[in-house]
């Protein structure tokens, strides 16, 4: 499999996240106040959050406000309802809202091509002409979905032609599927998205953000990375348990995910697309449509976490749809901030959940929790607990051992075992599941359900459906194809011995900005081992050619996201993957550093960063004169980041045995380098 040191997030919502909980569960609160406060409690504690600020918007107005944590692990500032937080990709649902404005006007046609928009949006795979606008904001484009070069930054603003690089990359990509086929989680859809705006309406992003949705609204505490603001509003955020605060996150994909926001100002957008006023009821009404449905998705999904709309999560949120409510929802992550957002248009509601750290479940969670109290004390019941429909055991036909083998998703393989008696097993997964009269197979309790599924394209998908109460939350549904089956593969001899004459190498990015948070993740190693691969593939990617190993899965909802052809070139003599435009030297090619007493490191025409191993300078103390623009990282042996001037504004580290350091600026950029004893 190929490595990616936390290359991306995913909205993943895998069925034991909820199973393995085993936390108390909160005493009823008589006072709504303080149980919307025990809820956003929970969401915070669940995920390790720092912070949280959450709000609940009625019928015009936020009727309900507050906070839990710190704003700063060091500093002696108070949290507030004002500090902003980064809502990641709930920025979405603003720009399927700017696009139906758009739409209103009569400038842009739902159904027509994103190339009648974006002339100059090419891709070397035919397909692309048949992608629509709708396509964008459904998720159902096909594109690989996730050219997130140099968009995740910390304490920089980067280019504000991040979204137009993305044309530049795309142009050298396929497509994994055939546009409107199915949906599945896509970030460059609406990076695309933002650009069709752009283009459309003669006007930046931001400033269209302003003018249409913000400024009707009365919206003052939403702003993105690309105006200025006071950036000390943003809650500190931090990697893992360390105590210094990162630098500013920036998103550069503003339309996808870089929407800074307080809790009640995303509430109160959230109350804007709940009746006409902002939008149309039209318009309002194409968003929460049923846009999962129009390509390929499980016939049993009711209640599951995700089933699209235009620019939503789900437009049918579990409990409220087995009630007869519709709850829209969306969630968002960043690298370091989490949200959540959950609307009732039928009851005038919106509720929104922001954390520093976290994870964005919770937070949507939580949201849905404040809107059932709010509803209970309008008398309205909402039931929320639900069990799978009882099936006995029974004898399994034979013909389903034929399906055991590997199956997978863009980032995992397994393989499935069905035996003779009718048990299922599944690696990775604990215990062992029983063939039903239904067709499925049960664990022990009964509470997870599994089958397998032939669709119409001719594929075998593993489905998965189960219920999991939440303590002091709600109940998270999860009925979906969880993975596919992965077809035989049978390179030729020249394939495969060039495959695995890489078994083992690892590999460093040559061309994320200095700023990048990818460096502060040590995302910028890649590694290459076909050990845990099915034969003929890298993880799920099938070995195609000596430099090529290309995706094959087609998984509706989230399973096949990110995906990315990976093909090795030469660059400068120098083997690199390439994945995306991403690209990963041969770090076997990477020099020691100069162990005398004065060095200097120039980024060179074509670079953003120049590899070091430490070698005989391991043990001797670095003092780096930086650049304005650029910074260096220091790894350990295992990877882990130990010192960065970016970050924490480190210019003198002891270099770690076995250690690798990374200079990273612009063009012309110069390191003047001492090595001394420490």
């Amino acid at each position: 499999m190929i490595h990616l040191r936390s290359r991306w997030t995913a909205l993943f919502l895998a069925l034991v996240l909820s199973l393995s909980l085993a936390l108390p569960a909160s005493a009823a609160q008589e006072d709504r106040a303080q149980a919307a406060h025990e809820a956003a409690q929970y969401a915070m504690q669940y995920g390790g959050a720092v912070s949280v600020q959450y709000a609940l918007w009625e019928n015009g107005e936020v009727t309900l406000q507050g906070h839990d944590g710190v704003y700063s692990k060091t500093e002696n500032r108070a949290l507030t309802d004002d500090d902003l937080y980064g809502i990641g990709s709930i920025s979405k649902t603003y720009t399927a809202a700017a696009m139906m404005k758009l739409v209103e006007q009569g400038k842009v046609d739902l159904d027509e091509p994103v190339t009648a928009y974006l002339p100059d949006f090419t891709m070397a795979d035919p397909r692309y002409t048949q992608i629509t606008v709708r396509m964008l904001l459904n998720h159902s484009s096909g594109l690989m979905g996730g050219t997130t070069n140099d968009a995740f930054l910390f304490g920089d603003q980067g280019n504000d032609d991040a979204p137009s690089r993305l044309l530049e990359r795309l142009a050298g990509q396929t497509l994994q599927a055939e546009p409107g086929a199915y949906s599945v989680y896509s970030n460059d859809s609406f990076t695309l998205a933002q650009l069709v705006i752009e283009r459309v309406s003669g006007m930046e992003y931001t400033a269209f953000l302003n003018h249409y949705l913000l400024e009707p609204l009365g919206l003052e505490n939403t702003l993105t990375p690309m105006e200025e603001f006071d950036t000390s509003r943003l809650v500190k955020t931090y990697l893992g348990t360390d105590t210094r605060a990162l630098p500013a996150e920036n998103l550069t994909i503003v339309g996808t995910g870089g929407i800074y926001s307080t809790a009640s100002d995303l509430a109160a957008f959230g109350g804007a697309l709940c009746g006409e006023g902002l939008l149309s009821q039209a318009s309002l009404d194409e968003m929460a449509s049923d846009q999962y449905l129009l390509g390929m998705w499980p016939e049993d999904s009711d209640g599951d976490a995700v089933a699209y709309g235009l620019g939503w999560d789900s437009v049918h949120m579990f409990p409220f749809s087995q009630n007869g409510i519709q709850a829209l929802v969306k969630g968002g992550d960043t690298i370091v901030y989490h949200a959540g957002l959950v609307i009732l248009p039928e009851y005038d509601m919106a509720a929104a959940v922001l954390t520093s750290g976290g994870i964005s479940t919770y937070n949507q969670l939580a949201a849905a929790r404040i809107l059932l109290d709010a509803l209970a004390e309008q008398g309205v019941e909402v039931e929320e607990e639900a069990a799978l429909t009882p099936a006995q055991p029974a004898q399994m036909p034979a013909e389903l051992t034929q399906l055991s083998g590997w199956y997978g998703t863009s980032t995992a393989a397994a393989q499935l075992q069905i035996t003779d008696e009718g048990v299922l097993t599944l690696t990775g997964m604990e215990g062992t599941f029983t063939y039903r009269e239904d067709g499925s197979f049960r664990d022990e309790s009964d509470s997870v359900l599994l089958k397998l599924v032939q669709e119409d394209n001719g594929e075998t998908y593993l489905y998965q459906k189960s219920y999991a109460s939440i303590p002091g939350l709600t109940t998270l549904c999860v009925a979906s194809y969880a993975m596919e089956r992965l077809p035989s593969s049978q390179p030729d001899e020249a394939t495969q011995a060039a495959w695995e004459a890489r078994e083992g190498k690892m590999y460093v990015q040559t061309n994320e900005r200095w700023s990048s948070a990818y460096y502060a993740l040590s995302g910028v190693f890649a590694a290459v081992t076909l050990q845990g691969s099915p034969e003929g593939y890298l993880l799920t990617n099938q070995l195609t050619a000596p430099d090529t190993a290309a995706p094959v899965l087609q998984i509706p909802g989230t399973g096949s996201r990110d995906s990315a052809v990976i093909r090795v070139l030469d660059v400068d003599g120098c083997e690199t993957l390439e994945l995306n435009g991403s690209l990963y030297q041969d770090a076997s090619s990477v020099s020691t550093i100069f162990s005398g007493p004065e060095s200097w490191c120039i980024i060179r025409p074509g670079q953003t960063a120049r590899w070091y191993r430490t070698g005989e300078a391991a043990g001797s103390q670095m003092t780096v004169e930086v650049p304005e623009n650029g910074g260096f990282y220091v790894y350990d042996a295992a990877l882990g980041l130990q010192a960065s001037s970016w970050l924490y504004g480190d210019t003198t580290v002891v270099l770690p045995e076995n250690g690798w350091i990374v200079f990273s600026g612009e063009e012309g950029a110069q390191f003047h380098i001492y090595l001394s004893q420490p």
